[in-house]
């Protein structure tokens, strides 16, 4: 007995040390976020001397914060959107129906894994450049799309064959065709693995800072990462608005790792608990 509760003592201190090691960087740039540039140096780890919101009225005085925050919830929620769709009929094809050229078609979506995609950043402009898609924030959406799906498909698909298939069989008897099948009895079913899914690639593609700074160039299109490098100026910063900006931007993240974590946890165990 005593064995189990110094086991459990000292669980719950490695626990506890872990999570406010991990916390403590989103505190400090919450607590910065109140702070002044010339504060931020003197008392760099401690409070402000007063909560005040200057450095957020000063954030969205010298910088279109609003617009960026628009862009990156635009690119961010219908990339998702996209890969979403699209690899839930991919994975569901690869997984249920048999034919000879399926292990060929998942190896090909796989092998979007294995080419760094920045390595063709000069044809990929090219090719957008003679689409008409630069400065358009379709530019990023297909970029985050063609870059999010090999991971996908490999999660949803693993996923899918784990899943038993006399529950398909049974709607199939009943008169569902494929697609009911899919969208009414397997989706369902799948809530870890497109919890995985859209963590992964919102976050991807929320704090991308390189293809935006590639593709998008007028001010209006910006996305957060890239519109945030105005308040570096040539000699100095406003890190007070810098740490503000950051600390506005975070909060989609968490909002959305609170609401899907169980499933996000439920989906990177699910393989090796099955």
């Amino acid at each position: 007995m005593k064995k189990t509760v110094w086991t459990s003592t000292v669980y719950y201190v490695i626990v506890s040390i872990f999570a406010a090691t991990s916390l403590y960087p989103i505190l400090l740039m919450l607590l910065s976020s109140f702070k002044s540039s010339i504060e931020i140096f003197k008392n760099p780890l401690a409070f402000p001397r007063k909560f005040s919101l200057d450095t957020y009225k000063s954030l969205l005085e010298r910088v279109p914060f609003t617009d960026y925050f628009l862009n990156s919830v635009i690119v961010s929620v219908v990339s998702v959107l996209l890969i979403t769709i699209t690899c839930s009929l991919a994975a569901y094809y690869i997984a249920r129906f048999k034919f000879y050229w399926n292990n060929l078609l998942f190896l090909l979506f796989l092998m979007g894994m294995m080419i760094p995609i920045k390595l063709g950043i000069v044809p990929l402009f090219i090719l957008m450049n003679d689409l008409g898609l630069i400065n358009s924030l379709w530019s990023l959406i297909f970029m985050y799309t063609a870059t999010g799906i090999p991971l996908s498909i490999l999660i949803l698909t693993g996923f899918f064959k784990t899943m038993p298939v006399e529950l398909e069989e049974a709607a199939r008897i009943d008169g569902a065709s494929d697609l009911r099948i899919l969208w009414n009895v397997v989706l369902p079913l799948m809530r870890p693995a497109l919890g995985t899914v859209v963590i992964i690639n919102f976050i991807q593609s929320w704090n991308d800072f390189f293809f935006p700074l590639i593709f998008i160039t007028e001010e209006s299109k910006k996305t957060i990462p890239v519109g945030m490098l105005s308040l570096f100026g040539e000699h100095s910063a406003d890190w007070g608005a810098l740490f503000a900006g950051l600390t506005l931007s975070s909060l989609p993240m968490i909002v959305l790792f609170f609401i899907a974590s169980k499933q996000f946890m439920d989906g990177l165990t699910a393989g090796a608990i099955k």
